[in-house]
């Protein structure tokens, strides 16, 4: 069985300062560092095939932090991988965005729509799930990539009314019959074990 553990990038100073970042090349601050070295001791209980991420900076530092902790290769960049493009509304609040453009997201200028964004991510991560044919790998990805794939694979159910997905969470997928499957969703860095992809989905929240 295939099985791929996605994490999302450790905090950024925009992601403190509640700001959407999209396809803007913010690093790490200091936070976001120790968080992705948290979460590589974490993921020790478990062996991976291979580590990858997003090509931006922010994802490809997680994943090379997370691959020092585990005493793997360095992380592969994945074009494909990238966080959702949020167009005129990077770089905005919440109260920003709907004061500018309302509540509609259609309306702003350059967003890129679920269709598409999945149409990319899961292309790449089912690719990857090929080339690692009973194989564990880990990729580095972002918030909005996350939650759009489980949405996906869950007809909607994951992530739940007022789920959120917090830097350097971990979260299980395995391919099925050539689909992939969400598995578990945020699993709690204490409850990481070799074998928790096996339980039902939400058992480790």
């Amino acid at each position: 069985m295939t099985r791929v553990s996605l994490v999302r990038h450790g905090q950024t100073d925009w992601n403190r300062d509640g700001l959407l970042q999209g396809r803007t090349d913010i690093p790490l601050n200091d936070t976001g560092r120790e968080q992705a070295h948290e979460t590589g001791r974490a993921l020790r209980v478990r062996s991976f095939d291979g580590i990858y991420a997003s090509p931006l900076a922010r994802a490809f530092e997680t994943a090379a932090i997370i691959a020092g902790e585990l005493g793997l290769p360095g992380p592969v960049a994945v074009p494909g991988l990238e966080e959702r493009g949020y167009g005129r509304a990077e770089g905005m609040n919440g109260p920003q965005i709907r004061a500018a453009f309302g509540d509609n997201r259609a309306d702003i200028p350059e967003w890129e729509n679920d269709e598409t964004l999945l149409a990319r991510v899961l292309g790449a991560l089912s690719t990857l799930a090929a080339h690692h044919a009973g194989e564990r790998i880990l990729v580095v990805v972002h918030g909005g990539v996350i939650g759009a794939v489980a949405r996906h694979l869950t007809g909607g159910e994951r992530p739940a009314k007022g789920e959120f997905v917090g830097n350097a969470s971990v979260h299980d997928l395995e391919v099925v019959d050539g689909e992939l499957q969400l598995v578990t969703f945020n699993v709690a860095l204490d409850e990481l074990t070799e074998l928790d992809v096996d339980v039902e989905v939400g058992a480790a929240d």
